[in-house]
């Protein structure tokens, strides 16, 4: 589940018993999973790609509490997702960054108790860790990651059984990777549907409405 909520525990038990009759209605029993994260703005005047630019650009030396007032404009958020169903099987929120999202997603998607047999994840997530943490958390799952130039058959099997897939058979592989772009139009559709900002100031509050979001989508797509 995602973050610890300070209010209305009742209204976020009854979204998370929603979001898993929702899956248990669709029939998502086991899944070939896209993810990928996203931000939504706090405010009117910030939109998140041009905030999340700004910070980028950023010196190294500037001062960490102009980093934070700016950090608090917007939330990460990510989403795993089904690709054959659409169906989102977990989420997350964070005000950290976009990993912080993705651990919460990961963790949702495992009380769902739903198995994932592949997962496909975009360039930011493209390291050793990842596979590891990920073969550690769902048995047998297949990754499909982008390895970066620097990339070493060092680390663990997943590491190396998801390399010997990439170079034996890169045409299917990359097939395999680019279902990920169900997610980024997943994204696309939610904030077409609910807009790009969250109307709402407390954390708490923050969460239970991108929860929202992602329940709203999954029963878009539950006809």
């Amino acid at each position: 589940m995602p973050n610890v909520f300070e209010s209305d525990p009742e209204v976020i038990a009854v979204l998370h018993n929603l979001h898993a009759l929702i899956l248990r209605k669709k029939g998502v029993k086991e899944i070939d999973g896209s993810g990928d994260g996203t931000g939504y703005s706090l405010t009117i005047k910030t939109h998140y790609a041009s905030a999340a630019q700004k910070l980028k650009e950023k010196i190294k030396d500037a001062s960490t509490q102009t980093k934070e007032r700016k950090k608090t404009l917007f939330i990460y958020s990510f989403a795993l997702m089904d690709i054959k169903t659409r169906m989102y099987v977990g989420f997350g929120t964070s005000f950290k960054s976009e990993k912080k999202a993705y651990l919460f997603a990961i963790t949702m998607a495992k009380e769902t108790g739903i198995k994932i047999n592949s997962l496909r994840l975009d360039r930011y997530f493209s390291g050793q860790s990842t596979a590891e943490f990920l073969a550690g958390n769902f048995k047998d799952i297949k990754i499909f990651l982008i390895p970066k130039s620097n990339a070493t058959i060092k680390n663990s099997w997943s590491w190396k059984r998801m390399l010997f897939r990439f170079v034996n058979g890169t045409t299917e592989y990359l097939e395999e990777y680019f279902q990920r772009n169900q997610s980024e139009s997943g994204i696309a559709e939610d904030k077409k549907r609910t807009g790009w900002r969250l109307g709402q100031k407390r954390p708490d509050r923050i969460d239970t409405a991108n929860m929202l979001t992602h329940v709203w989508h999954n029963l878009y797509w539950l006809g």
